[in-house]
């Protein structure tokens, strides 16, 4: 585990000249990280699967005056790897090369037994948890070795939490994806591309909502109380956290 060093704030252009992808950019934390990353002087692709939501940021983000977005609507839960393919095609030919990938979608179902779970379900979690960030990774790989200081930033989960009863098809992507980001930490780490994780506490979204519907989560820290976090990993500086998980849960 690593901790985020103490005061430390985004340089005013900390990712100037970065091309960084965002994925799940209209979410709670996908959506403050491709804020602060445009602050941070990152030019930012928008994938998600709402394209309002996405023509919403978009607008956000030139009103803060940074480098121009790009949009990029996909949805996870059914694209394929041509689709991927076709992402890092794009990416290449419009934007030039690729600095970063934040993996920052998630869909979860709520809370019920193994034995409740129907399979259709079971396999659109992984798909989005998943199978949708070895494939996007994959193919975007050869873009981000071409880069000399290029970061792939994980958003995990509290293990405790989530390996336990209920929590099904989601916890069980989230331990896969935390073994994900090891095994691609040990091909990469003699590479220029950085491989990190990022575990945040419980914050004020709709899938913790979705978890503990009785709770206030009011009471719950903003997502974009952590998006330094995320510009950290991204940056330079973020080089000692390499092959880390940076646990954010004692700052709130």
């Amino acid at each position: 585990m690593a901790t985020l060093p103490a005061g430390w704030k985004p340089a005013a252009a900390g990712l100037a000249g970065r091309t960084i992808l965002i994925v799940g950019a209209t979410g709670g934390l996908g959506r403050a990280s491709a804020l602060a990353c445009a602050e941070a002087g990152a030019t930012v692709v928008l994938l998600g699967r709402k394209v309002p939501a996405l023509e919403k940021l978009y607008d956000e983000i030139e009103a803060l005056g940074a480098p121009a977005p790009a949009i990029y609507p996909l949805n996870l839960e059914g694209a394929t790897p041509a689709d991927y393919d076709e992402l890092a095609e794009t990416i290449a030919r419009e934007c030039g090369g690729l600095d970063g990938i934040v993996h920052a979608a998630a869909h979860f179902a709520g809370l019920q037994p193994l034995g409740q779970v129907k399979p259709e379900e079971w396999m659109r979690v992984l798909q989005v948890n998943l199978n949708g960030p070895f494939l996007l990774t994959q193919a975007l790989l050869p873009l981000l070795l071409q880069s000399p200081d290029a970061s792939i930033v994980f958003v995990e989960d509290d293990a405790a939490r989530v390996r336990k009863s209920f929590w099904g098809a989601y916890g069980v992507a989230k331990a896969a994806q935390n073994g994900l980001a090891a095994i691609l930490h040990d091909e990469t780490e003699n590479t220029s591309v950085r491989v990190a994780s990022l575990l945040p506490p419980p914050m004020r979204t709709a899938l913790r909502r979705m978890a503990y519907f009785g709770e206030n989560t009011l009471d719950r820290p903003e997502p974009a109380d952590f998006a330094a976090a995320v510009v950290y990993l991204l940056g330079r500086d973020g080089a000692a956290a390499r092959g880390e998980t940076l646990d954010l849960r004692s700052t709130h």
